[in-house]
């Protein structure tokens, strides 16, 4: 499945990433670098290359995922609240707590003035 074919079944706004696999084996590898990032560039994709056995890059790879997911998320692009976002949050607290209804100042009925 190619990122297009990734897009049209899923949202135009998904975060896919990228990763080349087993960047301790520099000696065998089949795609260069630069034959990668081109790709991930051209196709919008987050780019990394990783490995397992090191550990090199492989927390970052989720750790830039969540940061691009969180940055739509503040920018509007995504809406958690939508149904279909693809994105939910954990705890039905957490999503009290982030709703934007709840951002707004109460009214003096409601805080109890």
């Amino acid at each position: 499945m190619t990122s297009p074919d990734a897009r049209m079944l899923a949202s135009q706004s998904i975060v896919i990433v990228l990763c080349g696999n087993k960047r301790d084996l520099d000696a065998d590898r089949e795609v260069t670098f630069l034959e990668a990032s081109r790709f991930a560039q051209e196709n919008e994709l987050m780019f990394l290359e990783t490995s397992a056995l090191t550990g090199e890059n492989v927390e970052e790879a989720f750790v830039q995922c969540a940061r691009k997911i969180l940055n739509k998320i503040e920018s509007g692009e995504l809406d958690p609240e939508r149904m279909g976002s693809g994105i939910q949050y954990g705890d039905a607290a957490l999503r009290q707590l982030r709703s934007p209804r709840r951002a707004q100042a109460p009214s003096a009925q409601e805080c109890g003035c």
